[in-house]
């Protein structure tokens, strides 16, 4: 099984297009900017080229661990230890008879959407205990973050 790099940066790349959705004023963004504490002269100074680039390397990371959790065949070569070439004949037979198993959009967007709810919305939510924010601001950022995962996962499970 091979890693498609291409998946990986096209889900990267998803992420920006839900954010600039997401926090369009229209949308979340003057409610985020609110419970954030952020202000458009704050805005103003910031380096976005910087700020776009670093958050495609970071959706990459996640989409690079997020294969793990969308495509299933990936722990059967886990249980290999990770190498096909040693596995056991009955690894080539189940990867015949599986290997495209559950490789769908709909496949992956559904773990996807589990992994944003039950372990991306808490993450924020904890965070946001500590840093005194509201309810409406963990609801819009693991909001992002979960629409996110289920593109992201969509995209990576889909492409074979």
């Amino acid at each position: 099984m091979e890693i498609n790099f291409l998946a990986l940066l096209l889900s990267a790349l998803s992420t920006l297009v839900v954010g600039f959705i997401w926090y369009n004023p229209k949308v979340f963004g003057t409610i985020w900017m609110k419970e954030s504490g952020t202000t458009e002269e704050k805005m103003k100074g910031s380096n976005m080229v910087m700020i776009f680039g670093v958050s495609i390397i970071y959706a990459f990371l996640i989409s690079f661990l997020l294969q793990m959790l969308v495509i299933h065949q990936f722990g059967a070569l886990g249980m290999i230890g990770g190498d096909a070439a040693n596995a056991k004949p009955s690894y080539a037979a189940f990867m015949t008879d599986y290997g495209t198993a559950f490789r769908t959009f709909k496949h992956g967007a559904l773990h996807g959407f589990i992994t944003g709810l039950f372990m991306i919305l808490p993450v924020i939510g904890v965070g946001a205990l500590y840093e005194r924010r509201s309810f409406k601001y963990v609801l819009i950022s693991g909001g992002y973050w979960v629409v996110s995962l289920m593109l992201m996962g969509g995209i990576i499970c889909m492409m074979q």
